[in-house]
């Protein structure tokens, strides 16, 4: 930095993107993420100028706001990112979505063409005149709030209400459009004396509140219905969700299931809100979960929800047992199956609820707790004879020995991802973030750069090679801010999930899904000679190079072979796993009995 924003006073005369980035520094934003471009580098300019505030260059639009994201889900603070016109404001809608449908706080800053040019033929014109699409359509259905600011002096109303609207609930998304020329104009710092009108509220965590004033904010009679249906259940099994994690709720949770004498589970996205190693831990739910969690539920009295809607992935293969067991729900929205609700702050339900319950600990009932699905071993040969490779449950065994238990996890999309989801214990202190919002691959790898910058610890970023196809290249953004990530890829040169979903639903496999072979790890450390790259030939070798690089201060790249047939503990395969061939190719002439028939469940 070569110079700062000094603290602004009152009535003093500035650009707008000055006040603006002083005051998002003022109320806790520490990083700002984005693509620079001519119509948001005035923006940049002043995070530049500003010592409080540190910006992040990201690769892609998208990568940026996963980083934002990735940011905000760690921090429980508002992520920021900030792109340009045009193509750089399209390319944050798929982050943007995700942001969305996972309500994560993030606020976009989209800079615009000048005001004057539109309607004009300006360049990246989205103002709506003229035949130009309009921005604001285009942000509104993927977001809690969208506005244009028009003129200086509306940004005094429309950033803390931006900033408001993604942290209520529902959480996510916020869109302020920041033409140039308004970006530029000349702003008085509005005087902030008694009575004056508030600005700009602290973006920090919420603080943890009083265990008395929270009940009365509660619908009574709805506290009541679930505090008795609990207080009866001989058996509860808890199935716990990312809104306890994003509520930081989890000494709650804990507390709750201690008087309660319940299992345990958690959905595929918040492996980190109940400690994976307790005797009461029952498993994930849904379809990349453990068969434990379905049998708690037959045995269950009462299945009590957390945090959680019940979206399909988490409740995929529970399905009948649900509809035969009484369901309560705790949480901001109501799920996507028959409950009792208790909605209103999370924190306040679960401190008013376990309240309600004789105190003490009850016993957990026995259980088999969260043991790994057997999955068939695949006896095909590589297509390539000299290619060693690593089953998943020998990589994830290796990254689970090598994981800080302070780190904080990233898992991608696909079958790497959905073997981690079963099989690797999130760490006792850190995130575990499987963003299912809209399952985009590549999301990992913005997201845990954010993370890795926003908290300073070792951060896991698992991933397959499809998804560092897609948006690898952010591995740059984590070498040039010296990010202390870990990147993991599960190379199986192939769609894998893709051409298992061809053989098992559609008679064959389209050889589309299936890649050429590459090297990652030698084409990484050539584009990038100062990072730690390794090709690990097997558990040992992988296993070696995590610690090495949880001893760095800053990136690592570990690539391992995987076999594109193994079959990963994913729900809607298993079903095939004692019929199907595996060693063979299905050549499209079986007369397979249909998916009813079979109980076949179907995610996608």
């Amino acid at each position: 930095m070569t110079s700062t924003t000094p603290n602004l006073r009152e009535g003093e005369t500035v650009r707008l993107v000055d006040h603006l980035v002083t005051e998002l520094a003022r109320a806790g934003v520490s990083h700002v993420f984005g693509v620079g471009g001519a119509n948001i580098e005035d923006l940049y300019d002043a995070v530049h100028r500003c010592s409080a505030v540190r910006g992040i260059v990201a690769k892609h639009e998208f990568s940026a706001v996963t980083m934002a994201d990735g940011y905000a889900r760690t921090t429980r603070r508002l992520g920021v990112v900030a792109a340009t016109s045009g193509g750089g404001a399209m390319n944050l809608l798929p982050g943007l979505a995700e942001a969305h449908a996972s309500r994560v706080p993030v606020l976009a800053l989209v800079g615009q063409p000048p005001t004057g040019q539109e309607g004009l033929g300006a360049f990246q014109d989205s103002s709506g005149k003229a035949g130009s699409f309009d921005a604001r359509e285009v942000f509104a259905p993927v977001s809690r709030f969208c506005a244009r600011v028009d003129d200086a002096d509306s940004l005094t109303q429309l950033l803390p209400r931006a900033v408001a609207a993604a942290q209520a609930d529902p959480r996510g998304p916020a869109v302020l459009l920041l033409p140039k020329d308004v970006q530029q104009a000349q702003f008085q710092v509005p005087d902030r004396g008694v009575g004056s009108t508030p600005w700009m509220p602290t973006l920090t965590p919420t603080p943890t509140p009083t265990p008395t004033a929270p009940a009365a904010r509660l619908d009574e009679a709805a506290l009541t219905s679930v505090s008795d249906s609990l207080r009866a259940a001989g058996r509860v099994l808890v199935i716990a969700g990312e809104g306890l994690a994003a509520a930081d709720a989890g000494t709650e949770l804990a507390e709750l299931a201690r008087r309660l004498g319940a299992w345990v589970a958690v959905t595929p996205d918040a492996k980190d809100v109940f400690d994976n190693r307790d005797p009461r831990f029952a498993g994930v739910a849904g379809v990349m979960g453990h068969a434990n969690v379905e049998d708690c539920l037959r045995r269950a009295d009462v299945c009590l929800l957390v945090g959680t809607r019940l979206p399909l992935l988490a409740r995929g293969g529970l399905e009948q047992a649900l509809a035969t067991t009484d369901v309560v729900c705790l949480g901001t929205e109501p799920p996507f199956v028959a409950a009792t609700a208790l909605g209103g702050n999370l924190r306040d339900a679960l401190r008013a609820v376990t309240a309600r319950l004789p105190p003490g600990p009850r016993p957990c009932p026995p259980h088999s707790g969260p043991l790994p699905t057997p999955m068939p071993r695949p006896s095909s040969q590589s297509r390539e004879q000299n290619i060693p490779y690593i089953q998943y449950v020998q990589a994830v065994t290796a990254v689970e020995a090598a994981l800080p238990q302070d780190a904080h996890v990233f898992v991608d999309a696909g079958n790497a991802g959905a073997s981690a989801v079963h099989l690797l214990p999130a760490p006792r202190h850190g995130r575990f973030v499987v963003a299912v919002g809209m399952g985009g691959m590549g999301y990992t790898f913005g997201a845990g750069i954010g993370a890795a910058l926003a908290t300073g610890r070792r951060t896991y970023v698992l991933a397959g090679d499809g998804a560092f196809f897609m948006h690898g290249m952010e591995v740059h953004t984590a070498v040039e801010y010296a990010a202390p990530v870990t990147f993991v890829i599960f190379n199986n040169n192939a769609h894998a999930m893709c051409a298992l979903r061809e053989e098992f639903f559609q008679g064959g496999v389209r050889n589309d899904d299936l890649f050429a072979r590459t090297d990652l790890a030698a084409a990484v450390a050539a584009a990038f000679p100062s990072l730690d790259a390794t090709g690990a030939r097997d558990a040992s070798q992988l296993h070696t190079a995590l610690l090495r690089a949880n001893t760095s201060g800053g990136p690592a790249f570990v690539a391992v072979n995987c076999d594109p047939r193994e079959i990963p503990p994913f729900l809607p395969f298993q079903s095939f796993t004692d019929t199907t061939d595996i060693t063979e190719s299905t050549n499209g002439t079986e007369n397979k009995e249909s998916s009813d028939e079979r109980g076949i469940v179907h995610v996608g």
